[in-house]
């Protein structure tokens, strides 16, 4: 990391939105940059003690430039540490986008089910504790509880999802295309809770890349 920020804020991309790309460097070289950076972070910080250490992880995003980082990471396997540290970041990225919209869409989809209980979220869920979860994952993620920050991440995405899904029911009849595109952005978000979920079983069996 560098000792000086430079402020640039990363691409957002919706968290499902993982298309492979063409061309550029080798393949090899990219997937293993990508799994050297990702175990660089995430294990540096279960070393650290430093409370400091821990919110600059969190703050990558906003204050590192993780824009070459981001490169590598996108195009990793969703069943490996880079493929599943990328896909919590995006969706802290989507919830800093549109926070009450995030809050909304998960008042909405929330029950008194499993996916709630394992995403944490206090009540309600205001536009406030969507950001606040986001963090909390990530911290989870930096200070070694690299399977249960998985399993939250992919437990807030089913409820998300759920809730896109039922808003775009409700919407369907006045807005048929913009219910369409939701819909599609809750299965997008279903895969990737299901991915997360991956990692998290594959973190435990000592099989996560």
């Amino acid at each position: 990391m560098t000792s000086q920020p430079r402020h640039r804020r990363p691409r957002y991309t919706e968290p499902a939105a993982f298309d492979q790309r063409e061309g550029g460097a080798d393949p090899a070289i990219i997937s293993q940059a990508a799994h050297d950076t990702a175990h660089a972070l995430v294990f540096h910080g279960r070393d650290s003690e430093d409370p400091e250490v821990t919110e600059r992880f969190i703050r990558l995003a906003e204050t590192e430039g993780i824009e070459a980082i981001a490169e590598l990471w996108s195009d990793s396997p969703a069943h490996s540490l880079a493929g599943g540290l990328w896909r919590i970041y995006a969706i802290r990225a989507a919830v800093n986008k549109d926070p009450q919209r995030m809050s909304e869409y998960y008042q909405l989809g929330k029950t008194d089910s499993a996916p709630h209980a394992i995403a944490g979220v206090a009540e309600p869920p205001t536009a406030q504790e969507m950001d606040r979860l986001a963090d909390l994952v990530l911290a989870g993620m930096y200070r070694g509880d690299i399977d249960s920050a998985f399993d939250r991440a992919g437990a807030f995405c089913r409820v998300i999802a759920r809730g896109q899904a039922l808003w775009a029911g409700g919407s369907e009849r006045h807005s048929p295309e913009s219910a369409r595109r939701l819909t599609e952005r809750a299965d997008q978000l279903l895969r990737t809770a299901e991915e997360l979920e991956s990692a998290a079983r594959g973190c435990r069996a000592g099989t996560l890349d």
